[in-house]
């Protein structure tokens, strides 16, 4: 299957849930996360996949790179949904976002709050979520990017993982073609319920669960998994503390 022929399937299957979506492949562009923001600021609201082949400026959390300029086409997936969402609490999107995602890849990939997925300790896939505000309206952009193939550590903070160890014959076509209903469906079912619902499935695959952390903020205890909202609950020596930042990064230590 190519990335054209999953992306017209997604659209079979997404457009009754988005109607008025479009889906575009591209071979090549900065990142689909500053593209779709950017016709988001030119009052381009309308529901829309963007997939790029490969990304030559892709962004993660905290102004980090997301590279996709690996060593094989196909070696990465990364796409980008661009909707208007009007949800009473945005508090947990990304983590329902995750776990859509890792629940349409394989029953052993854990979560690591707030929005990547891991494996053998390792990561493989990464979430961003960014807004814009145009009048009254909100319009998001959730940007997905999944290691696909064997790729180098060379540069990256994380040692990286790879879907293929898990699944051996996905391709980045194969992976889009399941991952978009679940993740829309999830973000869907957030805005409309919230989080709460979704705790329970987040903590069996929360990979901190348990564990001693370390927070950037100087905080540390050991993790108690999420509460309603989404926000990470750490039991300190001073009693259950709470982290939400998005900016607040977490590790085990060591």
């Amino acid at each position: 299957m190519t990335l054209q022929a999953a992306a017209e399937s997604v659209w079979a299957t997404v457009q009754p849930l988005l109607p008025g979506l479009t889906v575009e492949v591209v071979s090549e562009i900065d990142s689909t996360n500053t593209e779709l923001m950017r016709r988001a600021r030119a009052h381009r609201l309308e529901p829309v996949l963007l997939v790029a082949e490969r990304q030559t400026q892709g962004r993660g959390r905290m102004g980090r790179d997301w590279d996709s300029q690996v060593e094989q086409p196909g070696a990465a997936l990364t796409f980008s949904l661009g909707l208007e969402l009007a949800p009473a609490d945005w508090s947990g999107l990304s983590l329902a976002v995750g776990l859509a995602v890792a629940e349409a890849l394989h029953p052993d990939i854990q979560l690591k709050w707030p929005n990547d997925l891991w494996w053998q300790g390792r990561k493989l896939a990464g979430i961003l979520i960014e807004t814009a505000t145009v009048g009254t309206q909100r319009y998001a952009v959730i940007g997905i990017g999944v290691n696909i193939a064997a790729r180098s550590p060379q540069g990256l903070r994380t040692p990286p993982a790879w879907l293929q160890e898990l699944q051996p014959s996905w391709s980045a076509a194969d992976t889009l073609a399941r991952l978009v209903r679940p993740v829309v469906v999830r973000t869907l079912d957030c805005c409309a319920n919230g989080f709460g619902p979704m705790r329970e499935a987040f903590h069996a695959r929360d990979y901190f669960y348990g564990k001693e952390v370390v927070c950037t903020d100087g905080l540390s205890g050991q993790a108690c998994g999420v509460d309603a909202k989404g926000a990470l609950l750490v039991l300190t020596a001073q009693g259950l503390q709470k982290v939400s930042s998005s900016e607040v990064s977490v590790r085990t230590p060591g």
